[in-house]
């Protein structure tokens, strides 16, 4: 990346002086000259260079947040409408967050906690879960109980198996996950009988395929409102985030 920014920063330093002089027409000796000064004038002012890049930088920066609001648009049916999602917090609050995440994921089960107090505390928060496991067999197979808890028994039993398999530390195998659903008294029986259900990998195929069309490829990775935000979001920068989005919607 920074030599790709050097690069450009070259590039847009000779902008000024290309527009003035074809290159093309100069002798070689001529070019060599040319770049044996452009090279003295850097080495004694190399501010010059540091302010090319920041401006490519935040252009660069412009650009990526560009690309990632159109990719929300475009995707706008799939994040907030899938039926595929559990939905919780306020069903019909103002903010809605969207968050794709993955068991076995350190940045997941940091972010947990604090999304949690996020929705809690505010009260007007919708949050959509998408499962997205992308860090093995073991991660694959927690979404799996997952998604088969909410097909089984519904709602409420995922909210708490989704809790329970962030805090988990152990290897997922069936019989932790057996031992989770005991521990929290449910039917493990009727989780496993739908781990079988299409639906199962259905949701697993069209979340992977949704991140793939928006580049999304780590968790955790949000979309708040309008704005895709990959990777571990404190709680502050949450609260803050919310704000901006109530006051831009008055």
């Amino acid at each position: 990346m920074t030599k790709y920014l050097l690069g450009a920063a070259f590039g847009a330093l000779l902008a000024g002086q290309a527009a003035a002089t074809d290159l093309g027409d100069l002798t070689e000796a001529e070019r060599g000259a040319f770049r044996e000064e452009v090279r003295a004038y850097l080495l004694e002012n190399p501010e010059v260079l540091m302010e090319a890049i920041a401006i490519l930088e935040e252009r660069q920066a412009a650009m990526e947040a560009e690309a990632q609001a159109r990719a929300v648009v475009d995707n706008r049916d799939a994040l907030f409408n899938s039926a595929f999602d559990h939905v919780s917090g306020n069903p019909d609050g103002d903010v809605v967050i969207v968050e794709f995440l993955d068991y076995r994921c350190s940045f997941c089960r940091r972010a947990h906690p604090e999304v949690t107090e996020l929705v809690e505390a505010d009260g007007n928060i919708r949050i959509i879960t998408k499962e997205f496991p992308i860090l093995g067999e073991q991660s694959e197979l927690a979404s799996r109980f997952a998604i088969a808890t909410r097909i089984a028994l519904g709602g409420q039993a995922y909210e708490l198996v989704n809790a329970g398999l962030i805090a988990m530390r152990s290897d997922v195998t069936e019989l932790s996950l057996a031992r989770l659903a005991t521990d929290l008294g449910l039917d493990s029986e009727a989780i496993f009988a739908a781990m079988t259900d299409p639906l199962v990998q259905d949701t697993i195929n069209y979340n992977r395929e949704l991140a793939s069309r928006m580049g999304i490829t780590g968790t955790p990775s949000f979309v708040f409102g309008d704005q895709l935000v990959q990777g571990y979001v404190p709680l502050p920068n949450m609260q803050e985030i919310v704000s901006i989005l109530r006051e831009t919607s008055q």
